[in-house]
């Protein structure tokens, strides 16, 4: 995101200073922006719900940047007759890399410090991405990751507007140096006039590739540099039109910038986190942005300068690269380092904190570096000190990856699978397990996974398209087990069922079993239409008919059913647990077929919120984090629509409760030495393969 102290027109977002020009005016209505944009970035992040949309100001920030480094760069082009990318990237590093190394570096030191060691390996990638500037396209990678999905934020996300500017520019400034040789030969100010041409075909596709992508992928539509190049190129395209705009009459000018202004407030007020983004949502942001810097080219009176003059605007307005650099880590590290629930009016505190922060980090750090004589005409100085502070907070980030948080565990205890296997009743002995409980004072310390690496854990499903995510309809063959054998098996279902996934696998290849594993993120057996991101879910419904159809084609001996109870049936005013039962009688009448036999494995008990983030938290009380029934279970109307739909059409029911809860109904996140869930609600791996032979006596002889 751009930001910088007052400055005038010759001036970048981030405080670079083009050659000057006479008659040069302050332009205090950017500064002004830069003060609205932050402030509703940072009420946004506080929670403020007037300003749900307060997202937006990110966008304002790229119009503004597009403006003012196109500005810059034509400058250079029509004095010089050149434009030196040494130069362009030197004043950018010194800009940008002193205060960004700083924050990384403390928020490096207060994730290790506060943050749950679970996610701390994450946290330093997301650090080493944040310094390479591509944090943006992680995060878009990790956004389409059901496994990541409920996560808490990561401290460095804020990272991801800094890094699409950052490789805008890596192409813009070539672009216009390629497009003034080819198309510019005429004179500088035909070369000029023709530059547009080249941005507007970018800005075009970009804008379209946006409202294309939206609905289809949100993480890579909002993180994605390819779907926001447009916004800058909004702000490049007034810089080239500005000579032309300075002659706009008064009046209209004047109005743009107070119907920009508003246009401006109007989506941060109006949108929410409901509302489908960037997508065509977004022009209405842009387009006010530019029409205020557009309208502001020719400075008339009563225009926007007015209000976005003032002292405070222009104030807050020069230190809002700081503040949002600050303001976002401290909202993340600050409730878990005073041990408090982040609410508003602590947000709101920490962000006065942030803004101070700023403050300091500016007259202190920014500007001596900035202005600092060493400097002063040596690009190739201020480039090698870019390039040493990223390399040095690269090398602390590396550093703190190999000595995470360490977790108060306690002595080891038998192996759970092992003492099972040897056991005359496995069963019995796994009831008896989980009706000790939890250590009362310390985890064992041969957990399996650790906490530190149960993130990382999941069955093989998720890593080779198998498990099939929120916007796809494919349909992957995804055959195990003995690809040789007679006996087809099918697991089908949400991740619920891919969980039952190592388990099916291990029986498979004892019993020489072909299986596939067809499953669907959140997208359940019974046939129901489901609500994602406020509309149907279509792609289930979609994807669950063909899965049917090929169920139906391929006449396995065994069908397996899953899924989770959690959901919502498109329309609302429909979901009731008969319609639950309904939706799961239809799937099953289809799916029924001479020679195949079904098995439904009802949910399993839910632990109480994320188990390893609950147990990283309370390692010397684990109890804490024992869940029990009748709480345990996600939904006991759906659960009993469901079985009594199973039982009514004569298929294996299936209740894996007293897998994980004891008798005394407590349900704990770990049973001897194993970990049981890797997250809110999905089992690790090898306690699914340790239940795999307790399931096998369950399912249906084949």
């Amino acid at each position: 995101m751009t930001h910088a102290a007052p400055v005038p027109l010759e001036t970048t977002s981030r405080g670079e200073t083009a050659p000057p020009r006479h008659h040069t005016q302050k332009r205090t209505d950017i500064e002004g922006l830069r003060a609205i944009a932050v402030s509703l970035v940072v009420l946004s992040h506080s929670g403020v719900a007037l300003v749900g949309g307060g997202y937006i100001g990110v966008d304002v920030f790229f119009v503004i940047s597009g403006f003012l480094i196109t500005s810059l760069l034509l400058r250079e082009l029509s004095t010089t007759g050149r434009i030196s990318i040494r130069r362009f990237y030197a004043r950018r590093a010194l800009r940008l890399l002193p205060a960004s190394t700083i924050v990384v570096v403390f928020t490096v030191i207060g994730s290790w410090l506060w943050l749950t060691p679970v996610r701390f390996a994450e946290y330093t990638k997301d650090a080493l991405a944040s310094t390479l500037y591509a944090i943006n396209f992680r995060l878009a990678i990790t956004g389409t990751d059901y496994l990541q999905e409920g996560s808490p934020p990561s401290p460095f996300q804020h990272f991801w507007s800094l890094a699409v500017e950052e490789q805008f520019y890596l192409v813009w400034p070539l672009l216009l140096i390629v497009s003034a040789w080819l198309l510019g030969r005429g004179g500088r100010t035909s070369r000029t006039r023709w530059l547009a041409i080249p941005l507007i075909g970018l800005s075009v596709a970009s804008l379209a590739l946006s409202i294309v992508e939206t609905p289809r992928s949100a993480p890579w539509s909002y993180f994605g540099s390819q779907t926001r190049v447009w916004e800058l190129g909004a702000g490049a395209l007034v810089a080239l039109a500005a000579a032309r705009l300075a002659r706009t009459p008064r009046p209209v000018a004047a109005a743009m910038t107070w119907a920009g202004l508003a246009a401006i407030l109007v989506a941060a007020v109006v949108f929410d986190d409901n509302t489908p983004f960037p997508g065509y949502h977004a022009i209405l942001p842009v387009a006010g942005t530019a029409l205020v810097i557009a309208g502001g080219t020719a400075a008339a009176r009563g225009d926007a300068r007015s209000l976005l003059g003032l002292a405070p605007f222009q104030r807050i307005g020069g230190l809002s690269y700081g503040w949002y650099l600050w303001h976002w880590p401290l909202l993340v590290i600050g409730p878990a380092a005073l041990s408090m629930h982040g609410t508003v009016w602590l947000n709101l505190a920490l962000c006065g904190i942030g803004l101070i922060m700023a403050a300091i980090t500016l007259y202190l750090v920014e500007n001596p570096v900035r202005f600092h004589r060493a400097f002063k005409n040596r690009p190739g100085r201020a480039i090698s000190l870019g390039v040493s502070l990223s390399a040095g907070a690269a090398v602390i980030t590396l550093v703190a990856a190999g000595l995470p948080p360490s977790i108060p565990y306690g002595p080891p205890v038998p192996d759970l699978a092992k003492a099972m296997a040897s056991a005359p009743d496995p069963e019995a002995f796994l009831k008896s397990s989980l009706a000790e409980g939890l250590p009362q004072d310390r985890l064992p310390s041969n957990l399996t996974p650790s906490l530190t690496t149960v993130k990382g854990d999941h069955a093989i499903v998720y890593d080779n398209g198998c498990h099939v995510g929120y916007d796809s309809t494919q349909e992957p063959t995804c055959a195990f087990g003995d690809l040789t054998a007679n006996k087809s098996v099918v697991l089908f279902g949400d991740s619920h069922a891919a969980s039952w996934f190592p388990a099916l696998d291990k029986l498979a290849r004892e019993r020489h079993w072909k299986l596939y594993s067809w499953t669907k993120a959140s997208c359940k057996v019974a046939s129901i239409q489901l609500v994602r991101n406020g509309k149907a879910y279509k792609s289930c419904t979609t994807w669950r008919d063909q899965a049917i159809a090929r169920i139906k084609k391929l006449h396995p001996a065994l069908v397996v059913l899953s899924n989770s109870e959690e959901g919502t049936i498109f329309p609302k005013t429909a979901d009731n647990p008969a319609a639950w039962g309904a939706g799961f009688t239809t799937t099953l009448k289809r799916i029924k077929a001479p020679g195949t036999k079904i098995a439904l494995i009802q949910d399993i008990p839910w632990p109480k919120g994320d188990a390893p983030e609950c147990l990283a938290q309370n390692p010397r009380v684990p109890s804490m984090c024992t869940n029990k029934l009748p709480d345990a279970l996600a939904s006991k109307d759906r659960r009993a629509a469901i079985a009594d739909a199973a039982t009514k059409a004569k298929i294996k029911l299936i209740d894996p409760t007293t897998w994980f809860c004891g008798t005394s109904g407590s349900c704990p996140p770990v049973v001897g030495n194993l970990l049981v869930y890797r997250d809110e609600g999905h089992m690790t791996s090898q306690y699914a393969e340790l239940l795999a032979p307790l399931l096998e006596t369950r399912l249906p002889k084949i």
